[in-house]
């Protein structure tokens, strides 16, 4: 992608045929995506603007996701863990529920703006495993993307704890969510798709 800029971020959500409330809400979370991460780059080095335009992708156009909120919910995932202090400008903007939805998808470590700690990640892995479909559907398909993107960080540490939570976390959690509804469950045989295939591909 070479070109990040409004235009570009609403023919990505697919905003064509939403109603006019739905067109204003993205425009303003369009907006409130170049404000949070203009000028941050993920460890790869590209923009990281990137990568929650490719989870907005992965969600309409691989998992069969309709639902404007959710899609702008793809759009900010990474909003507050980029910079917790837009919290309330996204208040201000989109109102205090789809607030409290991204908070929900955000650790908590994050959020208060401090060190990862030991308990951490089994608070965070409680509070994921606790997501209504929507916000879980969203985690997964940030976990797709981060998947096909991993072979580009130079991080061998990182690419290996994130195989490892994959492995030991996520996709059993995938298994466990396929009932809830048509998304979970796509996005259940795509994120193993992907997982194994790159497991393929690492192999001598």
């Amino acid at each position: 992608m070479g070109t990040h800029d409004l235009a570009h971020i609403l023919t990505t959500l697919g905003t064509t045929e939403w109603n006019a409330r739905d067109r204003t809400r993205a425009r303003v979370s369009g907006g409130l995506a170049l404000t949070v991460y203009t000028g941050h780059t993920r460890d790869q080095g590209t923009p990281y603007i990137q990568h929650p335009l490719a989870v907005v992708a992965v969600l309409r156009t691989e998992l069969g996701v309709t639902l404007p909120d959710t899609l702008l919910l793809g759009l900010l995932h990474d909003a507050l863990e980029i910079d917790p202090g837009a919290q309330a400008l996204i208040t201000n903007q989109l109102g205090g529920a789809f607030t409290a939805r991204l908070r929900a998808i955000t650790p908590d470590h994050r959020l208060e703006r401090r060190p990862k700690g030991a308990r951490d990640e089994a608070l965070w892995r409680a509070k994921t495993a606790g997501l209504p479909p929507e916000e879980l559907v969203v985690r997964f398909a940030d976990r797709i993307h981060n998947l096909r993107d991993l072979h580009r960080s130079p991080n061998l540490a990182r690419r290996g704890k994130f195989l490892r939570a994959l492995a030991d976390f996520h996709l059993p959690l995938a298994e466990a969510a396929r009932p809830l509804s048509t998304h979970l469950e796509a996005a259940h045989a795509l994120l193993h798709a992907e997982y194994v295939r790159h497991q393929q591909e690492i192999r001598p």
